[in-house]
């Protein structure tokens, strides 16, 4: 997996820790039983998987719904934690910051702050839609696309 400083804790795979691990955090605010009730199964269901049988598909899959939290995170460690419609991908926003200010100060540009994050939410846009499967953001990609973006904002802005 390629290192990168914008990889958040929850993009980072942990090999060491299994289901079993994984299962036991989701606990740490909740008794077995309860949990057990929550996802849909049996309290001596989940105190196997606890000691380290590994479920079906299936039964991830209903863990993971019901405890919302992605499936892929709950199977092997990767991506992000929770399961939510609209999850921000801090990383890839603070690189998008970053690139974005680094390009205006460049410039000696001074924005108005809602042009400032017009342009953050695209280069976010950007970096998001070529983020790498194993979680690495082409920030050589954003700078490139920011210059555009910044670019095109002065472009539009001239007169005449």
């Amino acid at each position: 997996m390629i290192e990168s400083p914008y990889l958040t804790e929850q993009e980072k795979s942990d090999s060491s820790a299994t289901f079993a691990d994984r299962l036991q955090q989701l606990l740490q605010d909740t008794t077995v039983s309860a949990f057990a009730r929550k996802v849909g199964l049996s309290e001596s269901l989940i105190r196997k998987y606890l000691k380290g049988s590994e479920p079906s598909l299936m039964r991830a899959d209903q863990i993971a719904r019901k405890a919302n939290v992605s499936l892929e995170w709950l199977a092997t460690g990767c991506g992000y934690q929770y399961r939510q419609a609209e999850v921000v991908d801090q990383a890839a926003l603070i690189l998008a910051h970053d690139i974005t200010l680094q390009g205006l100060h460049a410039r000696s540009l001074a924005l108005p702050e809602i042009d400032k994050m017009t342009l953050v939410v695209s280069v976010y846009q950007f970096l998001r839609s070529h983020k790498k499967a194993d979680g690495y953001l082409d920030e050589h990609g954003g700078k490139l696309f920011s210059s555009h973006a910044i670019a095109s904002y002065i472009d539009a802005r001239k007169p005449g």
